[in-house]
């Protein structure tokens, strides 16, 4: 499968899918943290170009966010445009769509067909994501883990191993990214 991983600097659900054979891009502003097959500017440069299987896009939520909503009156363009980006990617001409994004915002556009939680997938935290689903069917849980430490929520601002607290906080849960690639495309091998 040809999988463009929009949005993400990280490369962790890119190389879950590249593990499995598929041929695995993944696209941001940002360089991409570790070596891959990378895209860096914008996505929607390449969401035309290259007839993609399936596109796991994870748009910034800094103006989306309900943890952001107090400050949403101030920042109406900024927010405009987040969601004008949500949907243009929503909206791409690609069969199967997965859009991650916190509870926030995009929830009034239609509810997300899925909410999962790092601890269902093998991490002992929680942070509630919404995913937005195309042609995919929901993912199941791989592995059930006790506890519930919302570690993402308190973690102290400012520059650590190199990334901003917003890079840290995006990056996919690797228990996340390995049941995208392994349920929604399965061994290219």
């Amino acid at each position: 499968m040809k999988v463009l991983v929009a949005c993400e600097f990280s490369g962790v659900v890119r190389d879950a899918f590249a593990r499995l054979g598929h041929f695995a891009v993944s696209c941001d502003i940002l360089p991409s943290a570790v070596k891959g097959k990378h895209y860096q500017g914008d996505v929607m440069d390449i969401i035309d170009h290259h007839d993609w299987d399936l596109m796991i896009a994870h748009p910034p939520c800094t103006f989306l966010a309900v943890s952001g909503a107090r400050w949403w009156s101030d920042r109406k363009p900024e927010q405009e445009a987040a969601e004008r980006f949500f949907l243009a990617l929503a909206e791409a001409p690609i069969d199967r769509i997965c859009i991650e994004n916190p509870i926030g915002k995009m929830s009034g556009w239609r509810k997300p067909d899925q909410i999962v939680q790092p601890w269902q997938f093998g991490h002992g935290e929680t942070k509630a994501t919404c995913l937005w689903l195309k042609n995919l069917s929901k993912l199941e849980p791989t592995e059930v883990v006790e506890g519930r430490i919302p570690r993402i929520h308190h973690e102290s601002p400012g520059i650590k191993n190199g990334m901003t607290r917003q890079q840290r906080r995006s990056i996919t849960y690797q228990g996340i990214a390995d049941a995208m690639a392994e349920q929604w495309g399965g061994n290219a091998g």
